[in-house]
């Protein structure tokens, strides 16, 4: 022992006779061994030491009795006595594996143990209980919270003593004696504590304690069944007195038979002249028969395995051990015991079981405190039916309720049990508990059905009804009988479910007689089938290429008008089924069948329109062609997918539907079903009707003569119901059955198992009948069978067709004609590249039932082909997904051949062997490190304002102009500039100093427009007039939205000082359909409010350019006023008297301040035209053609001056071009007001030095600072071949 802890212990007192002489240091030394407990190993080496000195019972125990009246030292000493009785699982967490901490572990149990025998002292427990009483007698208001402590302590400290494991091998009491747990629970009872534990599970001010009491109840009768209290004390009844009649007669045949087999096998003569004897049909270990050198009577017996060593059991198939038996007290505990039982039923039961059940639902309890509810339920049930019936003390836990409870926990006790395999003896345990929970509530509601009183038995037959119509309540029983596992559930718990099954049919069948229909709940699983992927003859694989290409001719011009037409393409088509189970992200395929069956179909608009959907609904990957498609490219997309072989689905098949009574597989469920059908009870008993449940019960009868003869009728009426019932004799023919027939059929006391000899001889009597017209039988006993299997031994034997019995199919038959047929069909397609050869056979073969595996079979088997492996099926999907090492090369040859083209991916598109899509490309050159992001390899721009084919002179004399005074009026116009253009190298600095100038120039202009525009300007009128818009769409609920976000965010960056882009969120679903509506996104860029940038970003943001005097105005500006609407409306209506006047009128320097964009809005859509004679249209004006002019000699004076921006140079060609077609356009007022934006463009670009172009530029340069670029609304009316990735380019600078 410890030294420190040896000179503790001594300064605590010492013991004189029956005296104990504390010390004055005694309260120190009591806390200084706390203290020493806190800090121990993991050995529980103070504990140890202190129990081995048995501190507890010289120093602590006689503290308390004699010293109680010092309270400081009284609790500290309960303190201490609670962590020293604490048990050891608590200590050490849980019985330990290894051998030297499970010889510290039963150490702790034995001190524990002898703890437990002094605490079997009256004075111990007559101070705990006169202290417990006088905490109790104090009112809350008046109570402590050391008060509430000590409480706590002294019943911690009672339930701790009675915790404690007996020692059997040590106290070696038999029934009807004292063990050291009765004298605890004598102790309890002559001190009162009894007494004031019914107090605390009855008291409503004391309800904290139920969990503590109930703990100690159920500990105080962990040695006690309920049918030994209940019969304390009473007489023997008439049944009681037959029942241990038949068990000793019982007993006296079995005794009587065996002496007489003993007496018959004593032979006359002494064992060693008995004789030998060769067994014939019997071999030895060699060829020759057995030798047997023993009396014939005792042959019987023989095995090969005699003498043999016992082969060991593994652990983990050992058979699962049984819980510690029960047994008899002394009678007074008995009597006491009863007596307690009568009035905690009468007093608490109700009470305390609600309080725990309501701790338990509302988690409020310890883990595993349902143990104890569950088996104070059980044993308190059981005692009230066997004692004097009175359905009132139980009503608690006679419910529903209740039966869903315990189904609860015993689920998850068994799934528990099954998880967690180092503990599945506890989780087990706590199975069985609530079994038997289960089996009293069963029987207490059939107590129910035969009491006197009409409402009780009223009430039992509600409860029945609720119980049988409830699927869960039906099933539980199947489900635990396929479950159990003997090596995990110990016979006691197969006992206790075969006596409930019994129960729960013998009731139910009852409840059913004499009732024509019940409805009970059924619960119906669809489960998902596995879908096989084949070619349907209704796909685009049904047509030959010929048609496909006639049917795209016929598609090509109704695709193209649809989707350069916008509006017949609907924007509201859903590519995916919202409804359906599959995810959304795994209905790329569907949706690309779909838009197979509509090119099919030839419906070309909603083709355009599910194909567009898709790309929005799975953009990743360019699956369905990137957002910046162009129209040629859209379309190749489109001819790809008619003509690829995608994998279609099968029709949907009838969903097979399967009750819950199946194993659930590991498949997801569709969906449950619940619905009332009407109630057979031999439908019901077919389902026992399976080997699964039928081995549990034969496991149970092999103990036959253990069991108790309520448990052996209910095995042999279980049997009876499937053999003679339900006509299913055969079920039982198996051959160890038959071995424990004969078992029992051979016992001496037969005659007192009636029952099973009688079941035993109708099943080998139909099994005889049988075998003599089916010889198979006898085979058919080495196997347990099923419903299909005894079908077929009492009807006959099918013989297996193809492809059904043993699953072998026969081997196919072909002509020398079919041959020759497979021979030249072969040959044929096996040349064909990227076609899948056996398909092609298939679809030409005369003889249609032939499968793939019958041709790749026949093919290998005639010399055609080495193997089966080479007829692999060809995986089609959406598109070729897998390079090769080759195409890697070849696209890295492409790429490096044509890098230094303007158009470098339009090179490999065409020159590539293996067609993919842009976008394919584009992502394999970026993975393949050749480039570094996709504007790499956006197509360069063309520095000239006329199409490559023409020469400048044609371009001229086309626009109307003379090309040679064009050329030399250019000249002109160029001198003040540029002196001499053959001179470059001389001028080239002169040119560079020019630029800058104007760059700052330019600079200095836009920032005056900028502080011009925060005063008010032609942008007010703009935004009016798309606010209006706004209001007559009934989008002025948004408009407002907008408004605020534009004043908050303007308040915030003054409040913050920084202006980082803040994201617009719509949180209505009115602001939602308003942020997808074009004409708000209009506005939003009008306002500066930019779009997302990239797929990264989900909304539009307000950029940090924008300062907070700029958002107040602009957000001034979203406000509809009456004044600005007058005024355009008269001008509206004027433009309409005089379209042509002010069409005539109109020059560069008279621009109207209203940008492009704005007007094109303003003017119809629908192709009205204007006014407009027929010289107009074929020959451009005056205007024009010195607009192309300016444009050709800009591009001239770009080209020799290369360091120069290449935006004015893109201006003046998109000008041009946007010229030429609008020439030729049918809307004339359209043309203008277009050709006039853009002459607006090119002159302040140009010409600064004209004040007449001021106020456009202003406009300009403002609608640019807002982030409006101009060629989004004039690619939405006049379609431009422009290049869009230099437009984005211009955008972001």
């Amino acid at each position: 022992m410890n030294c420190e802890l040896l000179a503790t212990c001594s300064a605590l007192g010492y013991l004189e006779g029956d005296t104990y002489h504390k010390e004055s240091d005694c309260l120190e030394g009591v806390k200084d061994l706390i203290r020493y407990l806190r800090h121990e190993d993991d050995s529980r080496d103070i504990r140890q030491q202190l129990g081995a000195a048995q501190i507890l019972q010289n120093d602590l125990l006689p503290m308390v009795v004699q010293h109680h009246q010092d309270k400081a030292l009284f609790d500290a000493v309960i303190r201490l006595m609670v962590n020293l009785t604490q048990p050891a699982l608590l200590c050490f967490g849980k019985v330990p594996q290894d051998p030297v901490f499970r010889h510290h572990f039963l150490q702790v149990v034995s001190y524990l143990q002898g703890y437990k025998e002094a605490f079997a002292n009256e004075k111990v427990f007559g101070v705990l209980s006169e202290k417990l009483y006088d905490l109790l007698q104090l009112d809350w208001e008046q109570r402590q919270e050391e008060d509430n402590l000590l409480i706590e302590r002294i019943l911690l400290l009672v339930r701790n003593i009675l915790h404690v494991p007996a020692d059997p091998d040590e106290e070696k009491k038999v029934d009807d004696d004292a063990s050291i747990h009765d004298k605890v629970l004598w102790a309890i009872h002559m001190s009162g504590m009894d007494d004031l534990i019914k107090f605390l599970a009855s008291s409503q001010t004391e309800q904290q304690w139920t969990l503590h009491v109930l703990e100690i109840v159920s500990l105080m009768f962990r040695e006690q069944t309920a049918e030994v209290l209940a019969s304390t004390g009473q007489s023997r009844s008439t049944k009681e007195k037959e029942k241990d009649t038949h068990e000793l007669d019982l007993l006296r045949q079995r005794e009587m038979a065996e002496k007489k087999s003993r007496n018959f096998h004593r032979g006359s003569r002494h064992s060693r002249f008995g004789g030998s004897y060769i067994v014939q049909g019997l071999k030895a270990i060699g060829d020759r028969d057995v030798v047997y050198h023993k009396a014939l009577h005792n042959f019987k017996s023989y095995s090969h395995d005699t003498g043999k060593a016992i082969r060991k059991v593994p652990k983990r198939k050992q058979l699962a051990k049984e819980t510690l038996e029960k047994r008899r007290s002394a009678i007074n505990v008995r009597l006491f015991l009863k007596e307690f039982c009568i009035d905690f039923l009468e007093s608490c039961y109700n009470r305390i079981m609600y309080l725990v059940k309501d701790n338990l639902i509302r988690e409020k309890s310890e883990q595993h405190d349902e143990t104890y509810y569950l088996w104070s339920m059980a044993f308190f049930m059981a005692f009230n039916r066997m004692y004097r019936f009175r359905a009132e003390l139980v009503s608690e836990t006679v419910s529903v309720r209740t039966f869903h409870f315990i189904d609860q926990n015993l689920t998850t006790y068994y799934e528990m049990m099954l998880m967690d395999k180092k503990e599945y003896t506890s989780w087990s345990r706590r199975m069985h508990l609530a079994l038997k929970a289960y089996q009293e509530v069963l029987m207490t509601i059939n107590e129910m059905d035969h009491a006197k009183d009409e409402v009780v038995r009223e009430s039992s037959k509600v409860i029945k009804n609720n119980i049988f119509y409830l699927m869960e309540f039906r099933e539980l029983f199947l489900t635990l009988f396929r479950k159990f596992d003997e090596t995990k559930q110990p016979r006691s718990f197969l006992k206790d479910l075969v006596e409930t099954t019994h129960l729960f049919l013998k009731m139910l069948e009852k409840f059913c007689k004499g009732k024509n229909n019940i409805l009970v709940q059924k619960k119906k699983v669809k489960r998902k089938k596995k879908s096989k992927a084949h070619p349907q003859a209704h796909g685009a694989q049904a047509r030959s290429p010929a048609e496909l290409e006639k049917l795209w001719c016929s598609l090509s011009e109704q695709l193209s008008s649809c989707a350069n037409n916008t509006e017949g393409v609907s924007e509201e088509v859903v590519p995916f089924d919202a409804a359906s189970d599959i995810p959304v992200e795994e209905q790329r395929v569907e949706a690309m069948v779909k838009i197979q069956d509509a090119l099919l179909a030839n419906r070309g608009a909603e083709a355009v329109s599910l194909l567009r959907a898709a790309r929005e609904v799975w953009p990743e990957g360019d699956v369905f062609g990137s957002p910046n498609l162009e129209l040629e490219e859209e379309l190749l997309l489109l001819k790809q997918i008619l003509t690829v072989e995608l994998p279609r689905q099968s029709p949907p098949e009838p969903e097979d539907t399967e009750e819950l009574d199946n194993e659930v597989e590991d498949e997801e469920m569709a969906s449950v079903q619940v619905s009332e059908t009407e109630f057979n009870f031999m439908d019901y008993m077919k389902r026992f009707a399976n080997c699964n449940v039928i081995k549990p019960y034969f496991l149970l009868l092999k103990n036959y003569m253990k069991n108790s003869s309520h448990t052996n009728h209910c095995i042999v009426k279980m049997l009876h119901r499937i053999a003679y019932d339900l006509k299913m004799d055969a079920l039982l023919y198996q051959l160890s059955v038959f071995c424990l027939f004969n078992k029992i059929v051979s016992d001496p006391a037969a005659s007192t198992y009636k029952e099973m000899v009688g079941l035993a001889k109708y099943i080998l009597n139909k099994f005889f009948t049988l075998a003599a017209t089916n010889h198979k039988a006898f085979v058919e006993l080495l196997f347990w069978k099923n419903t299909n299997t005894i079908r077929e031994m009492f009807e006959g034997y099918q013989k297996p067709i193809d492809g059904e019995g043993d699953g072998r199919k026969k081997p196919t038959k072909w002509t020398p004609a079919e041959e020759e047929e497979l021979r030249n069909l072969y040959l044929r397609f096996k040349e064909v590249e990227d076609v899948d050869v056996i398909e092609n056979i298939m679809a030409h073969l005369k003889q249609q039932k032939r499968t793939r595996k019958q041709i790749a079979n026949h093919l290998v088997s005639m010399g055609l082909a080495d193997s089966i492996k080479e007829f692999k099926r060809i995986r089609k999907g959406i598109g070729i997904v897998i390079w090769t090492e080759d195409q890697e090369m070849e696209v890295q040859r492409l790429f490096e051949e044509f890098q230094e083209t303007d158009d470098v991916l339009g090179n490999i598109l065409k020159n590539i062997t293996v067609k993919r899509s842009r976008a394919k490309i584009v992502e394999k050159l970026i993975s393949m490190g050749l480039v570094s992001d996709r504007k790499e390899l956006h197509k360069k721009r063309k520095k000239k304002g006329k199409p490559a084919h023409m020469t400048e002179e044609e371009f001229l004399n086309e626009c109307g102009v003379d090309a040679r005074e064009g050329m030399l009026s250019d000249e002109e116009e160029l001198s003040d500039d540029y002196d001499d253009d053959e001179d470059e190298d001389d001028d080239h600095d002169r040119e560079l100093a020019e630029y800058k100038v104007q760059r700052r120039k330019k600079e200095e202009k836009m920032s005056k427009q900028e502080d011009r525009a925060s005063t008010g300007g032609p942008s007010d009128r703009v935004l009016q007039g798309l606010v209006r818009v706004m209001h007559q769409e009934g989008l002025a609920g948004p408009v407002l939205w907008l408004q605020n976000c534009l004043n908050r965010t303007a308040d915030n960056r003054e409040e913050d000082g920084i202006s980082p882009p803040v994201p617009i969120v719509p949180l209505t679903e009115e602001n939602e359909d308003a942020m997808e509506n074009e004409e708000f996104q209009k506005l939003l860029k009008k306002v500066g409010i930019r779009p997302p940038a990239n797929e990264q970003e989900s909304f539009w943001r307000i950029p940090s350019k924008l300062s907070p005097e700029q958002l107040r105005r602009l957000a001034t500006c979203l406000v509809l006023r009456e004044d600005l609407d007058v005024t355009q409306t008269s001008e509206a209506e004027k433009e309409q008297h005089h379209p042509q006047s002010d069409k005539c009128q109109q020059t560069p320097s008279e621009e109207p301040h209203q940008p492009s964009s704005d007007k094109q809005q303003q003017l119809p859509n629908d192709g009205q035209q204007q006014p407009s004679n027929d010289k107009q249209e074929n020959q451009p004006s005056e205007e024009q053609r010195a607009e192309a002019l300016r444009a050709l000699m800009q591009a001239r004076k770009k080209k020799r001056t290369p360091i120069l921006q290449e935006d004015k140079v893109v201006e003046a060609s998109t000008t041009v071009e946007n010229k030429l077609e609008a020439d030729n356009s049918d809307n004339e007022m359209r043309v203008e007001k277009k050709a006039a934006s853009k002459r607006s463009r090119l002159v302040d670009s140009e010409d600064e030095d004209m004040e007449a172009t001021a106020e456009a530029a202003e406009s300009r340069n403002l609608d640019k600072a807002h982030a409006e670029p101009e060629s989004d609304s004039e690619e939405n009316l006049i379609p431009v071949k422009r290049k869009r990735p230099r437009i984005e380019e211009e955008e972001e600078d």
